[in-house]
């Protein structure tokens, strides 16, 4: 059987963040994207479970309020609720498209408040 491949949603985030080279890799049956050793965000774009389409963004819950005022549209994760560090750009929000380039605009400058290093990365310090 041949195996399909998952198309990649929400592909001008990897038009935005081509300059810097970004990685992409299997994660949640979504698509993770990976800049300069950490994670920064995951396209998710399920037909199942809808409820957290869009960009996930990697952040931690200090950076909430202040990534919340640039970005009103911004919730936390249904599937993780308010415990996590991780973030939604919705979808279904009227202003996704913008708010999605503006975080790709933030990544690109190298904002603190974008990313998770991963394991891996830690491991080699």
């Amino acid at each position: 059987m041949k195996k399909v491949k998952k198309v990649i949603p929400f592909e001008f985030v990897l038009e935005q963040l081509y300059s810097a080279n970004p990685q992409i890799r299997p994660m949640f049956g979504c698509h993770a994207v990976y800049v300069r050793n950490k994670i920064v965000l995951i396209l998710r774009n399920k037909e199942n479970s809808i409820d957290d389409n869009g960009v996930w963004i990697a952040t931690s819950k200090a950076h909430h309020s202040s990534l919340r005022k640039e970005l009103p549209s911004m919730r936390a994760l249904r599937v993780f609720g308010d415990s996590s560090g991780w973030q939604n750009l919705p979808a279904s929000a009227n202003d996704f498209e913008e708010a999605v380039l503006f975080i790709c605009e933030l990544i690109l400058k190298g904002d603190p408040r974008i990313g998770k290093e991963t394991k891996k990365s830690k491991e080699g310090k």
